[in-house]
């Protein structure tokens, strides 16, 4: 999602990046891919899904941005003016989503206790994550937001290795995470300093006033003189 993210925001908000900041990018993005990649299998089904996937919730998130910004719009004025929409999108598509990829009825879900307490905390983790994620895009930019989220790729990771034991930790996923953490640290780095992300305004050239060539006539001072 970050090279979408950036190439949204190149084309759309015409934002230029320095070398520091295109490469602190790049230094994130193999450090992830090297701590969590282990195998790749394309196919079809697969890669249109993730392909709808990262352009909708790159657009989501350049979008986010944008009417905070045009409208001076905060945080929670726009996500009470979102969420509604998404709420009832999900309440009438989710079901049937839900029965074509699994052929299970919602419906016919027997419900208990436990399931319920765990809806309920699901979606209490959900708006804390949602308002997050208005804010920091609000304050900074959707490539920032990617970025930062990879931090939460790193930390579950190592909240995976520390409660479910040490499976799967080896040397190159222990190198993968401190090569991202350095490309996090970088990126914050080069993207604050002047010219490492700046937005280029386009304005047109104001038309000049023809000079005209003016006769000064002599005044009383000069002819006295």
């Amino acid at each position: 999602m970050i090279p979408v993210s950036c190439f949204l925001e190149v084309v759309l908000d015409h934002v230029r990046y320095s070398r520091d900041t295109k490469l602190s990018i790049l230094l994130v993005l193999l450090g992830v891919a090297v701590c969590t990649v282990t195998d790749v299998s394309v196919n079809a089904k697969g890669f249109i899904a993730a392909l709808v996937a990262v352009w909708s919730t790159s657009l989501q998130q350049y979008y986010v941005h944008f009417l905070q910004r045009k409208y001076s719009l905060g945080s929670f004025n726009l996500l009470g003016h979102t969420a509604p929409a998404q709420a009832a999108s999900l309440l009438v598509a989710g079901p049937f989503l839900d029965y074509w990829l699994t052929s299970k009825r919602v419906d016919a879900y027997n419900f208990g206790t436990t399931s319920v307490l765990f809806i309920i905390l699901s979606c209490t983790i959900a708006v804390g994550t949602n308002l997050s994620q208005f804010i920091c895009i609000g304050r900074f930019t959707a490539v920032s937001f990617q970025v930062l989220g990879h931090m939460k790729t790193i930390l579950v990771l190592i909240l995976g290795f520390i409660f479910f034991g040490k499976e799967g930790l080896n040397l190159h996923v222990v190198l993968g995470m401190l090569i991202a953490i350095l490309g996090m640290i970088w990126y914050g780095n080069a993207s604050s300093k002047p010219g490492g992300k700046e937005r280029r305004s386009y304005s047109l050239p104001t038309a000049k006033s023809p000079k005209h060539d003016v006769l000064l006539e002599p005044s009383d001072t000069d002819e006295k003189v």
